[in-house]
């Protein structure tokens, strides 16, 4: 296995970013609605803090979206033939790691059905469901919490 780093997504990784979304097999059939048309744009990059695992290659591999306000892990995304490397886990380490610097004290997220076991595991917590949002979601998604150690928000004496 190739040593995989985190770095800021930009402009020039939205293109790959995008197809990493359409591509994902997770999303295929009776879910395939909630990813149809949707792009990640460098205007989505200048708004929000997203980072991508790369390989040694630059390959991208996967990346999430943290949106600050309110704080939400917007999109987490591995590509398929990267899956159970750690990658996931990773990225997730990496994104409670940026909402402490942020100052932020948990981090929300609606989660796609089949991923929830995965951010259990990660340490959220379930606290509720999202009613369907017809007619792109038909279906209920569990609703996430991530809590943010103390030590690692901001100005609480944890890393910077």
């Amino acid at each position: 296995m190739q040593s995989t780093t985190i770095r800021r997504a930009v402009a020039r990784d939205a293109e790959c970013l995008t197809s990493l979304i359409r591509q994902s097999g997770a999303y295929r059939g009776r879910y395939a609605s909630i990813v149809s048309g949707h792009r990640v744009t460098a205007e989505y990059l200048d708004r929000h803090r997203v980072f991508a695992a790369v390989d040694g290659s630059e390959r991208i591999r996967g990346f999430y979206s943290l949106v600050l306000e309110p704080p939400e892990l917007d999109l987490a995304f591995v590509a398929d033939d990267a899956q159970g490397l750690g990658i996931g886990r990773q990225l997730i380490g990496h994104m409670v790691g940026q909402a402490g610097e942020a100052g932020l004290t948990s981090v929300r997220v609606v989660a796609h059905p089949p991923a929830e076991e995965f951010y259990r595991r990660m340490g959220a917590e379930r606290v509720g469901t999202v009613a369907p949002s017809p007619p792109k979601i038909t279906w209920e998604r569990p609703e996430l919490r991530f809590a943010v150690p103390a030590g690692a928000r901001a100005g609480a004496g944890g890393p910077r």
